[in-house]
């Protein structure tokens, strides 16, 4: 296992249940920072709890019941849906507690974790197939190898391993950015997570499109305060920074959200998108989370799909570990890009759909100005953009959600 992100460790967590040796190599030491809002919506909370995970506040989580949604001049509150699917909550957490916790949850499953290590390149047997990889560890950056049937590549964006094998990013995928900071401010403690499609004074602007803000209060005095923009080929070339700094001006001076309350520097980080790395599987190597661009293209989340896509990639790896070396274990291990696109290629085909419309600030202004109007409207974007719903067997904006979504090529 390659990275200690969610995708590393929940894919380390549920190998080591399958009783499966896994050992873990993160370059970092934790705790250690990470670029994100720090929200887990619906979907991540059930893959926190799917792996056994404490998720109440006595925890250590902070719980939102929906998002606060800022366009066209409106502002609506909007509960998550009541489904028997998914948990109808949302969770905050600093990337600095979450990576680590997931990391020594691994551990505690019977993974061995070690930190400090920087992977450099895959060890190819003589067919040319992944049979380990070479590192540098300790004070001294030497060389190590270690040696595994199959690795995993939970890298993130980078994705070092595969692009050794040649699995390079799809330029034909979008690719986001996003930049955040914390600020101590008054709004830290907070039922709903704020997002702004509102980015100026003159609502949303071709600099901030496709795109939004976010204000995720993290309950502990502070609030993660940032700006994504989803797809950077729409992009005008604008200072993302600067098109923060500008959006958060919009807000009294009493909100405290501006830089001179700031906590943190600004960082900022990539958002791979839409399965933007093909296949996710290619001799002996696996791709889970952001190096497979599993985030959604809806809305740039990324941490739920990370843990999802880290099961699927070990239940992989042990169904084929299970039958012999040789052809028969490579047609289990084929299979598994082919489940990354069942399970969310549709979703992602709408999802660049969306960002195309979005990306028309004419369209945004006037969608949210009429839309966040009817409840109705909101309620059914919400599960769509969100993949929250219960399929055919929900109510009637499921039905629809899930006939638009078979309509959808996979990508």
């Amino acid at each position: 296992m390659v990275g200690a992100g969610p995708a590393g460790s929940s894919a380390a967590y549920w190998l080591a249940r399958s009783g499966l040796d896994v050992v873990v190599l993160e370059k970092a030491a934790f705790p250690r920072e990470k670029v994100c809002g720090d929200g887990l919506t619906p979907r991540g909370v059930k893959a926190l709890e799917d792996m056994g995970i404490d998720t109440s506040p006595g925890a250590g989580w902070v719980r939102h019941k929906g998002l606060r949604v800022h366009g066209g001049g409106q502002v609506v509150e909007v509960d998550w849906p009541q489904l028997s699917r998914w948990p109808d909550y949302s969770l905050v957490r600093p990337r600095s507690e979450l990576d680590a916790m997931l990391a020594r949850h691994a551990e505690d499953a019977g993974a061995r974790l070690h930190t400090g290590v920087t992977v450099t390149e895959p060890l190819l047997d003589d067919a040319g197939r992944v049979a380990g990889v070479r590192a540098q560890a300790g004070p001294g950056r030497e060389p190590v190898t270690w040696r595994a049937p199959l690795v995993v590549s939970a890298e993130g964006l980078s994705g070092r391993l595969a692009k050794s094998l040649g699995l390079v990013r799809r330029e034909d995928r979008p690719l986001g950015i996003a930049v955040r900071r914390y600020v101590r401010t008054k709004r830290t403690a907070d039922d709903y997570l704020d997002i702004s499609f509102d980015l100026s004074a003159q609502g949303p602007t071709r600099d901030s499109m496709p795109g939004y803000g976010w204000v995720f209060g993290m309950g502990d005095g502070t609030a993660n305060v940032g700006f994504g923009l989803l797809d950077t080929r729409r992009g005008t070339g604008a200072d993302h920074r600067e098109t923060l700094r500008r959006w958060l001006d919009t807000f009294p001076a009493g909100e405290q959200l501006g830089e001179e309350h700031a906590v943190t520097p600004l960082r900022g980080a990539g958002l791979p998108m839409a399965l933007h790395r093909q296949p996710a599987y290619s001799r002996g190597l696996l791709l889970a989370g952001d190096s497979a661009g599993t985030v959604n293209p809806f809305n740039g989340e990324g941490i739920s799909y990370a843990m999802e896509t880290g099961r699927m990639a070990a239940e992989a790896a042990t169904d084929a570990l299970a039958v012999p070396d040789g052809p028969a274990r490579e047609a289990v291990l084929r299979r598994y890009p082919e489940r990354l696109r069942a399970a969310y290629g549709r979703h992602h085909r709408l999802g660049m759909g969306f960002l195309a419309l979005l990306a028309r600030p004419d369209v945004v202004r006037f969608a949210t100005a009429h839309g966040l109007k009817r409840p109705v409207l909101v309620n059914a974007a919400l599960r769509l953009m969100g993949n929250l719903t219960d399929g055919r067997d929900g109510d009637g904006i499921d039905r629809a959600v899930a006939a638009l979504t078979r309509l959808a090529p996979a990508v």
